[in-house]
């Protein structure tokens, strides 16, 4: 969308307040006794209050209304919404699936949140470790209607139809090439136009980060100053009929309703937010005298676990690249591991079909996973 503004940078302490609003964020100190236009102050905590300065995240929204000023929630279908993998028997062999249909918006209005499928998972929320991999396809968008996840973070990856997020951080335009990351306990809405389709990784107990560099040094993969934090948006807006806010929590989906818009926050500041990248921005390191560098090298972003060197999940592209080396069979070699593999686009440069191929691994060794087929 023409006219949607972003700050640069990787996990940076941003600030930010809607230009209608002058002034709206408190110089000086977060909680003021009255904040600059009878605001509400609101801390969003996206990690222990102890914890290390370098790992802490945390951003101050300053909103019309409280966020807790709601209707309790109550307990609504899951749909294909779900992270009990005991609900089917695990599966070691390789599978593959046909392209999830779109529903036509002609025969059924289905919007992001009814067009969350679950594809296959690990772990569970409850035990803050593991993942979930879901695909979204929808054709409405959602009207004076919200989704937070109070279970882990969403890598979302557009595969088909750009999507416009709403978030109480500002608004994202997101493109296929593109991906975003709504992190964990961040109310958003998605615009879409038309028949739209893509992938969801979803972490348990940990936030995505970029990956460390070690010998290859201070630049190169994805670049720090390449991803965009939106800039602070708000509507000021009544909503007499309700507005629904639906929340994921423990694997289940709880509803609530609230006579106001959330996307409410005037400014905030913090080093906690939602964020996109383009895929096409990625620097690839791969030219080698003989045999193959090992996939790592593709990562964007990982979320670690609690053991050095071995990720949650790592999200990891193939993209068009020189392949150069002697003596070497030409595809990569056989390794065993746990991912999900997807060829995410076709370009067609220099009269060559290139495919554009996303892969999302789960932690760095076998493990058990189940398939939801």
């Amino acid at each position: 969308m023409a006219g949607l503004k972003y700050m640069s940078g990787f996990g940076n302490e941003f600030a930010s307040e809607d230009p209608r609003c002058p002034g709206s964020l408190p110089e000086g100190q977060n909680n003021p006794q009255v904040c600059p236009y009878g605001l509400y102050a609101e801390q969003l905590s996206g990690s222990a209050f102890t914890c290390p300065r370098s790992t802490n995240k945390r951003s101050w929204l300053y909103r019309i209304l409280p966020s807790v000023r709601h209707k309790p929630f109550t307990p609504m279908s899951c749909g294909d919404l779900t992270e009990n993998w005991n609900e089917v028997e695990p599966d070691p062999n390789q599978l593959r699936w046909k392209p999830f249909i779109i529903p036509k918006s002609s025969e059924k209005k289905v919007d992001f949140i009814s067009g969350l499928h679950t594809v296959c998972g690990a772990g569970d929320s409850k035990s803050r470790n593991g993942i979930a991999i879901h695909m979204y396809t929808c054709n409405t968008s959602m009207t004076d209607k919200c989704f937070q996840n109070a279970d882990g973070d969403f890598l979302i990856v557009p595969q088909q139809g750009e999507i416009l997020i709403t978030t109480e951080f500002g608004k994202m335009m997101v493109e296929p090439n593109e991906i975003c990351v709504i992190q964990q306990g961040m109310r958003f809405s998605v615009d879409v136009f038309g028949e739209t389709r893509g992938y969801i990784l979803e972490v348990f107990g940990a936030h995505f980060e970029l990956p460390d560099l070690g010998p290859i040094g201070a630049n190169g993969m994805a670049n720090p100053r390449d991803f965009q934090t939106p800039v602070a948006w708000y509507e000021d807006r009544t909503v007499a009929t309700g507005y629904t806010v639906v929340n994921k929590y423990q694997g289940k989906l709880f509803s609530c309703q609230q006579d106001f818009s959330p996307f409410n926050v005037v400014a905030w500041h913090g080093n906690y937010t939602p964020y996109k990248y383009n895929l096409e921005n990625f620097m690839v390191i791969n030219c080698v005298a003989f045999d193959h560098a090992d996939p790592s090298i593709f990562t964007v972003l990982t979320a670690k676990s609690t053991r050095p060197g071995v990720a949650i999940a790592d999200f990891v592209i193939f993209p068009p690249r020189w392949g150069v080396a002697d003596h070497t069979f030409r595809p990569p070699y056989y390794h065993s591991k746990s991912e999900l593999l997807t060829t995410y686009d076709i370009m067609l440069r220099q009269h060559l079909y290139i495919f554009l191929t996303v892969t999302i691994s789960i932690v760095h060794e076998t493990v058990e996973m189940s398939l939801l087929c």
